[in-house]
C-alpha cells in the first residue's frame, strides 16, 4: 500500500511539475524595447536574441528616441518638427521600457508577418499592452494619436524639455535637429542636464560661426528609408552590410555580422574550422576564440599568404597563435605565388557554416563595407566545404587540388549548389548559362565585373530585353574602365559607388529567383586562378530581399555615376576623407590623399 502511495505521489508530482512547466512556458521574456511597438522577445526560450524573434504592434504606431528610426512621414503628417517627434519619443521609450523590458509576456500572433517582424497583441500581467500604451498617451494609429488629450499632455512636457543627443564615439553633444547628430551611429538621446563634463558642443549646432557652404555634389541621395540588414528562412540568414550608413570602421564588433560570428563561436562545442584571405585585429573575437581553444574545441586556419600576413592584414599571425593548427599557401612557385588563397568562410561543430563576400577585418566585420553574409545550418553543405577546407589545409591550393563532387542541397524552399574555384569554373560552367537563360532582370552589386565571357553574356541579354543594372567598386575605374566603357556604350547601366567604404559584394541576382554570392570576384583570377568559393542560390524569397537591397543602393548613388567614375578617396566620394582608410590603396590616408586636398 505504502508502495502504491508513493508511486501516486510522484506520478502527481511530475504531471503537477508538467503543468507547471506548460505554462510557464507560455510566458515569453522580452529581451528589448527597440522601440515602443517594436519588441524583441525570447520566442524559444533560450535567453539570448535570434532571428524571427521581433515581434510587433499590429497597427499601432509610437514615436521614439531611437535614431535608427525613421519617424519623418509619421511627423510631418501630424505637424510635428523632428524635435518634438524625438523628444515625445524619449517619454515613449521610457514607458514602453519601464512597462516591458526584461518582464514575461503572453501572446497573441496575428497572423501577419513580413521580413522585419511577427505582429501580435501582448499582455502584460492579463493587460493588454496596446491599451496601456494607449491610456498612456503614446499610441499612434493611421496618423493620429488614440488618446488625444493624454499626447498633447505629453507634447507640451516635450517642448519644455531640453534634450540633446549624444554621440560616444566623438564625445560631442549636437541639438536634436543637427543633421550631423542624427546621423551618428553611437549616440543616444538624453537631458542635458546629463551631459559627461567633459562632452564637447558641435561646433555646427552649438558654435556660431561663419556659414560653411557645401558642394550640394558631395551628398548621395536624400531621404531614402534604410533597408533591412537580414532575411532568414529558417535553415538560411543572409545578411546585407548598408555602407551607405556607416562612415568608419572599427573593431568594437558591435554590427549583426560581427555579433553573428560571435555567437556562433561562443556557441561551438567541437570544432572551428576558419579559411580567411586575412584577419584584423578585433579583441572580442580573438578572446572568443581563445575561450572556445580553452573549453576543448579545435580551432584550425588556412590562410593566404601572399598578401594577406604581411601587408594588408599583418594581425593574421594573431589568429595563427590561437589556432591549433594550421596552413598558409604560401609556395615557392611564383606562379603559384601570385594566386590567392581568397575564400572568407567559417564552419562550426561541422554543422554550421558562415560565408559570403565579406573578409574579416575592420573595414567587413564593422559594416563600413557593402558585404553579402550567410549563415547556414546545414550538416550537408558543412560537410562539404570540410572537405575542402582539409584539401587545403594539407597543402593542397589553388590548381593543385582535386574537384569535389558537389550537389544541389534543398533547405526549406532553397536551392542551394556550392561551388569552388579554380577546379569547377563556377562563371562559364554554372554563372553564363544562368544568365543566358534570365527572362526579366539581372542586377549585379559587386566589387568588380572584368571577366569577358560573363560581360559577353551581359550584354547579350541586355540586347534581348532584359533590365541589366550594375553597381561597381570606386577602384574599378581605373584599371578596368575599358571594361566599364564596353558595358555602358550596350547600354548596360553601370554605376560607380560614391561612398567610403568598398561595395565589396560579389552578387548576381537573376529574375527575382536566383541569387548567386560568394567569395569570388568576376574576373578571370577569381574563376581560374584563386581559391574562391560561391553558391546558387534558387530561392524567391531571398532574391526578392536582395533585389530590393540593391535598389535602395541603386538610388542612393546620384544618376551621374551611370555615365562617369569617382574618385575612390576624394571629396565626391562619402566619407572617404575622414575615415582612416586608404580607400584607393596608394599608401596615402585621408587629407594626405591628393583627391582629398
Amino acid at each position: 500500500m505504502k508502495k502504491i502511495i508513493s508511486i501516486s505521489f510522484i506520478a502527481l508530482s511530475l504531471i503537477l511539475f508538467a503543468v507547471f512547466e506548460y505554462y510557464r512556458n507560455l510566458d515569453k521574456l522580452v529581451l528589448k524595447v527597440v522601440e515602443p511597438a517594436i519588441i524583441n522577445i525570447d520566442l524559444n526560450n533560450n535567453k539570448i536574441f535570434d532571428a524571427g524573434e521581433t515581434v510587433c504592434l499590429a497597427d499601432i504606431n509610437s514615436f521614439t528616441s531611437n535614431l535608427l528610426s525613421d519617424k519623418d512621414e509619421l511627423a510631418k503628417s501630424m505637424n510635428l518638427s523632428k524635435k518634438e517627434a524625438l523628444s515625445v519619443g524619449y517619454f515613449a521609450d521610457e514607458f514602453a521600457q519601464k512597462t516591458l523590458e526584461n518582464k514575461r509576456v503572453k501572446l497573441k500572433f496575428t497572423g501577419k508577418q513580413d521580413q522585419n517582424c511577427r505582429y501580435a497583441n501582448i499582455f502584460i500581467n492579463n493587460e493588454n499592452y496596446a491599451d496601456l500604451l494607449t491610456n498612456a498617451g503614446f499610441a499612434i494609429k493611421d496618423g493620429k494619436p488614440l488618446n488625444p488629450e493624454k499626447f498633447n499632455k505629453i507634447l507640451n512636457k516635450a517642448k519644455k524639455s531640453k534634450f540633446v543627443i549624444l554621440n560616444h564615439s566623438s564625445n560631442k553633444y549636437h541639438k536634436l535637429d543637427c543633421k550631423y547628430g542624427l546621423i551618428a551611429h553611437d549616440a543616444i538621446i538624453i537631458f542635458a542636464k546629463q551631459l559627461p563634463k567633459d562632452a564637447k558642443p558641435c561646433k555646427y549646432c552649438h558654435i556660431k560661426k561663419k556659414r560653411v557652404k557645401f558642394d550640394k555634389n558631395i551628398h548621395a541621395v536624400k531621404n531614402i528609408p534604410n533597408y533591412p540588414t537580414y532575411i532568414t528562412n529558417g535553415s538560411i540568414k543572409l545578411y546585407l552590410t548598408d555602407f551607405t550608413t556607416k562612415f568608419k570602421p572599427d573593431n568594437k564588433c558591435n554590427s549583426n555580422v560581427c555579433k553573428e560570428v560571435l555567437n556562433q563561436i561562443n556557441n561551438s562545442t567541437s570544432t572551428i574550422d576558419i579559411a580567411i584571405y586575412g584577419w584584423d585585429y578585433n579583441p572580442t573575437l580573438e578572446n572568443a576564440l581563445t575561450k572556445a581553444k580553452e573549453r576543448g574545441v579545435t580551432i584550425r586556419l588556412v590562410y593566404d599568404d601572399s598578401l594577406g600576413t604581411e601587408n594588408y592584414y599583418p594581425a593574421t599571425k594573431n589568429l595563427v597563435k590561437i589556432a591549433n593548427i594550421s596552413k598558409s599557401d604560401v609556395s615557392s612557385s611564383k606562379t603559384e605565388s601570385a594566386m590567392l588563397m581568397h575564400n572568407k568562410f567559417m564552419i562550426f561543430d561541422r554543422q554550421k557554416l558562415i560565408t559570403g563576400s565579406m573578409n574579416f577585418s575592420n573595414t567587413g566585420l564593422s559594416g563600413f563595407n557593402a558585404n553579402s553574409f550567410l549563415l547556414i545550418n546545414s550538416k550537408e553543405i558543412s560537410e562539404l566545404y570540410t572537405k575542402e577546407f582539409e584539401q587545403m589545409l594539407s597543402g593542397k591550393f589553388h590548381k593543385n587540388k582535386i574537384k569535389l563532387q558537389t550537389n544541389t542541397y534543398i533547405l526549406g524552399n532553397s536551392k542551394i549548389t556550392p561551388l569552388f574555384s579554380p577546379k569547377e569554373k563556377p562563371v562559364t560552367n554554372n554563372i553564363i548559362p544562368l544568365i543566358s537563360r534570365a527572362k526579366n532582370s539581372i542586377y549585379i552589386p559587386a566589387f568588380l565585373v572584368t571577366h569577358s565571357g560573363m560581360i559577353d553574356s551581359l550584354i547579350s541579354a541586355k540586347q534581348r530585353g532584359v533590365d541589366v543594372k550594375i553597381i561597381v567598386d570606386a577602384t574599378s575605374c581605373g584599371r578596368n574602365s575599358s571594361k566599364i566603357k564596353k558595358m555602358r556604350s550596350s547600354g548596360i547601366l553601370l554605376k560607380v559607388e560614391n561612398y567610403a567604404g568598398k561595395m565589396h559584394s560579389k552578387t548576381i541576382i537573376i529574375d527575382n529567383k536566383y541569387v548567386i554570392t560568394g567569395s569570388m570576384n568576376f574576373s578571370y583570377a577569381g574563376e581560374n586562378k584563386n581559391d574562391e568559393n560561391c553558391l546558387i542560390i534558387e530561392d524567391k524569397r531571398l532574391a526578392k530581399f536582395y533585389a530590393g537591397y540593391f535598389d535602395y543602393i541603386w538610388k542612393k548613388i546620384p544618376d551621374k555615376y551611370l555615365k562617369q567614375g569617382v574618385r575612390a578617396e576624394g571629396k565626391y566620394s562619402i566619407g572617404s576623407c575622414s575615415d582612416g582608410v586608404d580607400n584607393n590603396f596608394d599608401g596615402k590616408i585621408d587629407l594626405e590623399d591628393a583627391g582629398c586636398k
